[in-house]
C-alpha cells in the first residue's frame, strides 16, 4: 500500500524526548505503523512533502510554533495541506496540526481568550460527530490531553464542527469528507501529560495555574488511542493491525 506520511512540524522538549519519545513515535505506535508502511517528514527542518497522489493519508504533529507567525515551512505545508485535501486522501491534523489545517483552508487561528487549556480535558461532541466516519463510534464525551495556547478562532467556510471543550468551542471539525482537525493530542497519554505538567510547572503558576491539581486530574481511558486506530482503518490499514 502507499505510505502514511507523519508530518512532523515539531518536537516536544528535549528533556520529554529523552524521556518518553517524540511525537511521531507516539502516532506510529497508537496507528501500529512501521518503515514499511509510514514514512516521517520533517517540515520544519526543511523536508519535502511526498505528491499527494502518492500516498494513503497524512497525520500533521503538533508543534511549539504559532501558526500565525507563517514560518516558511509552516505556509509551504499549508498550500500541501491544500492539496491533499482536494485530492481526497485523508488527512488529521493534531494541534498545531489542526490549526495549520483550519488555516490552510482558509479560518483563522490566534490566541485563546480563555487561556492556556492544559492536562486532561473532556470534549463534547456535537450532533454532527453521530455520523462522521471518526467519530461516530466514539463516546459523546471524550476523555484526552491537551496543551495549547492558541486556538482556532474561527473555522473555514464549509467546515463541520464535531467537538468543544469548556475552552475551546473548535476542538475538533471535519472539512470535506476525510479531513479532520482536532486540537487534543490523541498520541499523548497519562504519563506523557504529568510530565508536561511537570516539566511547565514553574511557567503554570505563573499563569495562575495549579500544576499538582491539574497533575491528580490526569486520566486516559484510551479515547485518544481509539481515534487513532479508526484513522488508521480510514487510510487503509488492515484492522488487526490497529491495535495498541
Amino acid at each position: 500500500m502507499k505510505p502514511v506520511v507523519i508530518v512532523k512540524t515539531g518536537e516536544p522538549s528535549p528533556a520529554v524526548v529523552e524521556r518518553l519519545g517524540t511525537f511521531e513515535e507516539w502516532i506510529l505506535r497508537d496507528m501500529a505503523l512501521d518503515q514499511g508502511n509510514a514514512e516521517v517528514v520533517t517540515v520544519f527542518h526543511g523536508a519535502e512533502l511526498p505528491p499527494p497522489n502518492s500516498i494513503a493519508g497524512a497525520v500533521v504533529t503538533g508543534s511549539a510554533a504559532m501558526v500565525p507567525e507563517l514560518h516558511p515551512w509552516s505556509e509551504r505545508t499549508a498550500s500541501w495541506l491544500r492539496r491533499l485535501v482536494a485530492s481526497g486522501s485523508p488527512v488529521l491534523g493534531i494541534c498545531y496540526g489542526h490549526q495549520l489545517l483550519a488555516h490552510a483552508l482558509g479560518g483563522r487561528v490566534d490566541n485563546n481568550p480563555r487561556g492556556r487549556e492544559i492536562g486532561t480535558v473532556r470534549v463534547r461532541l456535537l450532533p454532527a460527530a453521530k455520523t462522521d466516519p471518526l467519530f461516530s463510534g466514539m463516546p459523546n464525551e471524550l476523555t484526552v490531553q491537551a496543551t495549547h495556547l492558541q486556538s482556532v478562532l474561527e473555522l473555514p467556510v464549509d467546515a463541520v464542527p464535531l467537538g468543544e471543550s469548556a475552552d475551546d468551542p473548535h476542538h475538533a471539525f471535519r472539512f470535506g469528507s476525510c479531513a479532520w482537525g482536532v486540537q487534543f493530542h490523541p498520541e499523548f497519554n497519562a504519563r506523557i501529560m504529568r510530565t508536561y505538567l511537570a516539566e511547565r510547572h514553574d511557567l503554570l503558576v505563573r499563569e495562575g495555574l495549579d500544576p499538582e491539581e491539574l497533575a491528580t486530574r490526569v486520566e486516559d481511558p484510551g479515547h485518544g488511542t481509539q481515534l487513532l486506530q479508526v484513522f488508521a482503518r480510514i487510510v487503509g490499514l488492515p484492522i488487526a493491525s490497529a491495535t495498541a
